[in-house]
């Protein structure tokens, strides 16, 4: 089972990997659900990461509130995946949506051409997507070439009672594109939750013990 460590800077990073973390999802700004990293924070997390075989995947998101971007952010996310990838980051995090909760195709668009050589996850903007349209905006995502969701399962509820609807995603993608379970998975309720949730893999702030 591989667990992704979502770190706010690079303080506790040293300590989760050597707890056990496989992968690190890097941000700032967590108390608004996770923001672009400064560049200097990319470059030591990437270079300390990448001595102990750890993949790092970096936040792409130039605020807190909503998935509904301006043209003038939109820019902006292009400047952050350009700076992502000077540092050679294994991976970039984020998701645009329309005012109707869709997402927002031409702006994926428009920023996956820069992500060439990098895995790319779609964020929980995913979970704001209205259940009914969720298994079609899937299958855009997998047309797309995005190598994974990371999601609650709805933006209501714990993990384990969105446990369905996340087998339900997992059981629809087969292996086209990944599902990553997260929101509220700590090292302690994780065999629990791994137990509900048919999943190799799952991400959290606490899901390694240190």
């Amino acid at each position: 089972m591989l667990k992704e460590f979502c770190a706010e800077n690079f303080i506790d990073i040293p300590k989760a990997i050597q707890a056990g973390a496989d992968r690190i999802e890097l941000c700032d700004n967590l108390a608004v659900g996770g923001t672009t990293p400064s560049f200097g924070v990319m470059k030591h997390t990437l270079e300390y990461c990448s001595k102990h075989s750890i993949p790092v995947m970096t936040m792409i998101r130039p605020r807190g509130g909503n998935f509904n971007y301006t043209l003038a952010e939109i820019e902006i996310m292009k400047q952050d995946i350009k700076m992502a990838k000077e540092v050679k980051i294994d991976g970039v995090v984020f998701g645009c949506l329309t005012y109707e909760n869709r997402i927002n195709r031409e702006q994926i668009k428009a920023l996956l051409p820069l992500c060439k050589g990098c895995e790319v996850t779609f964020h929980m903007a995913f979970d704001q997507i209205p259940i009914e349209y969720q298994l079609e905006e899937l299958e855009w995502l997998i047309s797309q070439n995005i190598t994974r969701i990371l999601t609650h399962g709805g933006i209501n509820g714990s993990l384990q009672d969105n446990g369905e609807k996340i087998n339900k995603l997992i059981e629809h993608a087969t292996g086209r594109i990944e599902i990553l379970p997260g929101g509220g998975v700590t090292y302690k309720n994780l065999p629990q939750v791994a137990k509900i949730i048919a999943a190799n893999q799952f991400h959290g702030t606490k899901i390694i013990e240190f």
